[in-house]
Parts: structure tokens; sequence; C-alpha cells
């Protein structure tokens, strides 16, 4: 009998050796273990049980892993939870070097932020140098640079006025180009805008060929999105993006005044024109009925250039009569909600009634064109909905940690809370989707020739940025009243393999920075 025990035991010795040898404990780099997981991975496909590996940030392993193998390792059991990647916001606002933790994108689950948007970046001709600064200081997400057409007119002082001089349009196409190679993601514009407005064709396509020419991306906030005009600012997009060969985005797409969805599906035909000739046109939307940006937006542009005094003094009769039915036509004073003081949280009918005179006299006379920002009530959220089940269309909040408005702190959980979970409008894997892989690709995040470390979708060799959460949990507080309540319900985020938010608290890390684009 001992002769056999003695067998068994060295058998059972040697057989713990051979298992050992092939598996030997894994003491190397930063792990984290992300156990029991449902995986949607942010390609469209359908989602997948498993578990994740990270080392140093990256994802290495997909699939089941062996926890026991990895010393010191850190194991996030998800317990059934969906395992997504984190967000990509393409229309963001904010300063990195102001609120660098960027808390209100990433309690809603967004691990990277899109910024110069609308015409207007950081007002810097070195932007190396910008960007240098924004790593030492550390951000909580991921930063995109975008260089603001609106911003080079300014820095190269070019006047207002449609005829440029040949030399301010070279000087801007020089400062596009050094911001391209710094690592920007390509050029928006405001046309809408101060900056934008006497914007030519020629000054587009020329400016868009240098974005071509990185294979960036030219977004817009275009000329105007009002019912009448929408279509004319869009085929204005379409063309710069056909002469460039530029991809060309259509940010934030609405259509104020437009309350039938049939208005939607003419500008998404308009689209879908557009990439049957070969244009590669996208949009994004924010899940709001409400915009948000400067009063000037209801005043006419004779009103915002000049001595603003002399205007009034020589013609404003004109002006308030074109005030009132501007704002009139914008669904009344009662839709215009300010978001800045003294009259944050006031709608322009209640600061009128307080100061005891009409609407248009408080805008000439206490407010002017550049003396406030607001939330706008001039979209339908029917029209909304469609343009988000496109498949073209991604998701974006056009907010900031500081803006007056829901959008910031709520968009992207609005959109499964809401239009997944709630209406089913969208599968859980759409919408996914939308707010990763498929803004991942349009930026080039996840193109090997275009980034030095891929992200936007869970892949192996892909950066873990991601989220673990219930869908069912997922809440998006912030409201008109509150609009800087953060979203709950995201237990679990990570940026570059470092845990910002663990179980659904924020901790003090900022393992981010500016991706520069190759």
């Amino acid at each position: 009998m001992s002769i056999r025990y003695l067998i068994l035991y060295l058998l059972l010795l040697f057989l713990n050796f051979t298992t050992t040898a092939c598996n030997p404990i894994d003491q190397s780099g930063d792990i984290t273990i992300i156990t029991n997981a449902i995986i949607i991975d942010g390609t469209a496909g359908d989602r997948f049980d498993g578990d994740l590996l990270i080392r140093n940030g990256i994802i290495e392993q997909i699939g089941t892993v062996e926890a026991e193998r990895y010393e010191n390792a850190t194991v996030i059991d998800a317990d059934g939870r969906v395992v997504a990647p984190g967000f990509i916001d393409l229309h963001s606002h904010g300063n990195p070097l102001d609120t660098p933790e960027f808390n209100n994108f990433l309690s809603m689950g967004v691990t990277t932020i899109s910024l110069g948007q609308d015409g207007g970046s950081v007002a810097v001709e070195d932007v190396s140098d910008w960007m240098r600064r924004v790593d030492e200081a550390g951000t909580g997400t991921n930063i995109l640079h975008f260089k603001g057409h609106g911003t080079l007119r300014q820095l190269t002082n070019a006047p207002q006025d449609p005829d440029l001089p040949e030399s301010n349009l070279k000087e801007m196409i020089d400062l596009l180009r050094s911001s391209m190679e710094a690592g920007s993601f390509g050029m928006t514009t405001g046309l809408e805008y101060e900056f934008g407005r006497y914007t030519t064709m020629d000054e587009l396509v020329a400016l868009a060929e240098v974005v071509a020419e990185y294979d960036g991306v030219v977004m817009s906030h275009v000329r105007n999105e009002d019912d009448d005009q929408i279509e004319d600012s869009i085929r204005e997009l379409i063309e710069q993006g056909e002469k460039s060969g530029s991809k060309v985005h259509v940010s934030h797409i609405k259509i104020v005044y437009g309350n039938e969805p049939s208005r939607a599906e003419d500008v998404l035909q308009l689209l879908n024109d557009a990439r049957e000739r070969g244009v590669n046109i996208t949009a994004d939307v924010y899940p709001y009925a409400a915009s948000f940006t400067g009063i000037g937006i209801v005043f006419p542009d004779w009103a915002t250039e000049g001595d603003y005094d002399q205007i009034v003094a020589d013609r404003r009769d004109e002006l308030a009569e074109y005030l009132k039915n501007r704002v009139n036509m914008r669904n009344g004073p009662e839709a215009t909600l300010f978001g800045t003081a003294p009259w944050a949280g006031m709608t322009l009918a209640e600061v009128a009634d307080s100061l005891n005179k009409p609407f248009e006299d408080v805008l000439i006379d206490d407010i002017g064109p550049r003396g406030a920002s607001a939330a706008y009530f001039v979209m339908n959220e029917n029209v909304m909905r469609r343009f988000l089940q496109d498949p073209y269309v991604m998701v974006s909040s056009d907010g900031s940690p500081t803006m007056r408005h829901p959008r910031g702190y709520g968009s992207f959980a609005k959109i499964i809370r809401k239009y997944v979970v709630e209406e089913e409008l969208l599968t859980l894997e759409e919408a996914v989707h939308k707010m990763s892989g498929q803004s991942a690709e349009l930026l080039g995040l996840s193109d090997p020739d275009k980034v030095e470390t891929l992200r936007g979708m869970l892949k192996e060799g892909f950066a873990a940025d991601l989220v673990i959460f219930d869908p069912q949990n997922v809440r998006d507080t912030a409201d008109f009243e509150n609009p800087h309540q953060p979203a709950e319900g995201f237990d679990w985020v990570l940026v570059n393999g470092v845990t910002v938010i663990e179980n659904g608290e924020r901790n003090e890390s900022l393992p981010a920075g500016v991706i520069r684009r190759r």
C-alpha cells in the first residue's frame, strides 16, 4: 500500500510541475482582468459572453481568461453586466487646461472628446505646444483636436469680408497644415457665426484640400439650420467635399422649426444622393429638442458688425421689428432659456416681465448680440429620432462641463435610457456602435496607419477605454432646471486601462491627454 501511495504522490508532483511549467504565474506589467462580462464590442456585431485581459492599458485577450495565472492582477467581476467601448463624443466643448477632469463626460461613459468645434478652437499658432501642456497636466478623457476655421481667420486678422486677400488665405492654409502635422484630426467650420458667415466656396475648398491631404475630416456647423435653409446649407457642405476630396460631416444635424419627420427624410435623402456620387458625408445628433448658443443667433448680421450703439441709434425700429419677428418665429420668448448670468434659468419672456418692457427692447438694450447664451426650444423630437436611426448618423453631446444645457451631462446616457431601453428605437448593439466603433472609424482611431494606439472597439491590441454597466440602471439625471447633474449607471469606466470610475464613484485619476493623428 505504501508503495502505491508513494507512486501516486510522485505522479501528482510531476503533473503539478508540468502544469506550472506550461502555465507559469504571470507577474509582468499592470494587469486588469474583467470576468463574467456580456461583451458588446462596438462593431455592431452581436453581444457575447467572455472575459477581458488588460495589460499596461491595452486589451491583450478577449475570451476565457484564467485569472489565477496572473499574480497581483486587479480583477473586476462584471457579474453579467455589459462591457462596451468607452464612448466617443464627436462634438464637445471645454478647455482641458481649465477643467481637465471632464467628469461630466466620464459620468455618461464618454472616454474621448472632440474639441475645437463650430469653427472655434484654442487660439494658438503652435498647436504642438498646446498639446504638450495638456499632456503634462493630464486629463480624465482622451482629447482630439480640430482646428477651427473661424480661429484661423482670427489668427490671420482676416477681414470680415467675402473678398479674402490671397495673403490671408495662404497664411490660413499654412497654419492649418501645421496643425494637421501636429496631430489634429481635421477642421471645423461655424458658417452661421461671425467669423464664418463671409466665407466663400473657394476659401472652404482651399482649406478642405489641406484636410484631405491628411485624410482628416471637415466638421461643419452649417450656414443655416432653419427649415427653409437647411438643405441649401448642407448642399454647400457637400460641394465642399466634392470639390476638395475631403470627408465632410454635419455637426449636430437638426431642422429648426421642422416639425414633420418627413423633413428628416428629405435631408437624409440629400446625404444619400451625395454618397452615391462618391462624397464621404456623415453626421451626428444629440438627443434633445433644444439647441444652445449665443443670443446673436436671433440678431441680423448687420447688427453684429461695427459700432453697435451707432447701429441701434440709426436703425432701432428696424432692429426691433426684426427681433420681434425672429423670436416669435422661433416659438416665442418663452422658448428662449438663458444659460448665462444674470438671467440664467429664466426665459426671455420672464426677463422681459421682470424688467417691464417688451422682449425686443430687452434684447436691444439689456443684452445685445454678445451678451448672453441660451437654450432654444426650436426642434422636434420626432425629427431627431429619425436622424438617430439613420445608419450614417452618430452621436454627440455638443456639451461642456459648464454649459447650462443637460446635453453636456446626459446625452449618451439618454440614448441608452430612452431610445434603447424604453422606446427600443435602437438595439443596444446599434447604439454602442454609433457611440464608439462607428465614430472611431470616421476619425481613424481604429486605423493603425492613422494612430499609434487603436481604440473605439473592444478588440485585442486596442486601448482599454471601456465602460461596465447594466442598461436598465442607466439614467440621465440632468434637466434644464438642473443641467449639471451627472449621469448614473456606469459602474466602471476605464481610460487607457486606468479606472476613473469605480463602483459608480469618480476617483482623481487623470490618465489621458491628447491623441495625435499620424
